[in-house]
């Protein structure tokens, strides 16, 4: 009788074994039915004006203006840096106004105009902001410089435009390529190198050529 009574099993117990064996099997029917999700998105056509040329793809909503770039148009000139955001690494011009394009998906600049830093000069021709650049050694080592430079750009366009920011003490005068305005415009481009006041410097010149 105690053998047999060790041998009897419970309603519990049934059930916990049906779900173990059941477990793997369940599991294995999501995880593929998540693959089939993922590559069976379908891809949205899209016309991207990068760089004064039409570039037609056709993406995965999901693909971002910076991996569209890099992957899809082989523009590496644009680099990832930290992907959240944070680092300017990636910064663009989108029909003149700059961005961070890791926070963007590409989608959403369907026939966008995009300026990336292969796009402002050429090693023979180059823009006056990258040769100010060399000449005060604010490249160091280069990762962050392309979008260093392109932030660059947008910062003296928009002061000349007229357009305030955080440090400017009178809103209704035109802003000034201060020194401190110009580091409060580009506190959103980081550099690891600590070239900051050689791309201050770089600025300033520019700032000071007739445009």
């Amino acid at each position: 009788m105690k053998d047999q009574r060790n041998l009897q099993l419970t309603r519990r117990d049934v059930l916990l074994s049906a779900v173990t064996v059941a477990l793997p099997v369940v599991a294995g029917a999501a995880q593929a039915e998540t693959i089939r999700s993922v590559t069976d998105v379908r891809k949205l056509p899209l016309t991207l004006r990068v760089n004064g040329k039409d570039r037609k793809l056709e993406l995965d909503p999901r693909t971002t203006l910076l991996d569209s770039l890099r992957e899809h148009l082989h523009l590496s000139g644009t680099k990832k840096g930290c992907d959240h955001g944070q680092c300017g690494a990636c910064t663009v011009l989108v029909n003149g106004v700059r961005i961070n394009s890791c926070l963007s998906l590409a989608v959403m600049h369907d026939g966008d105009s995009i300026t990336t830093i292969e796009g402002l000069g050429t090693p023979d021709n180059l823009h006056p902001m990258q040769a100010a650049f060399i000449k005060h050694d604010g490249y160091q080592c280069g990762y962050c410089t392309p979008g260093q430079i392109c932030s660059a750009v947008a910062v003296l366009n928009e002061i000349k435009a007229g357009i305030p920011s955080h440090m400017t003490g009178d809103l209704t005068a035109s802003p000034e390529t201060t020194n401190v305005e110009m580091r409060e415009r580009m506190s959103g481009n980081i550099c690891r190198c600590g070239a900051y006041s050689n791309i201050a410097e770089a600025m300033a010149e520019v700032a000071r050529s007739p445009a």
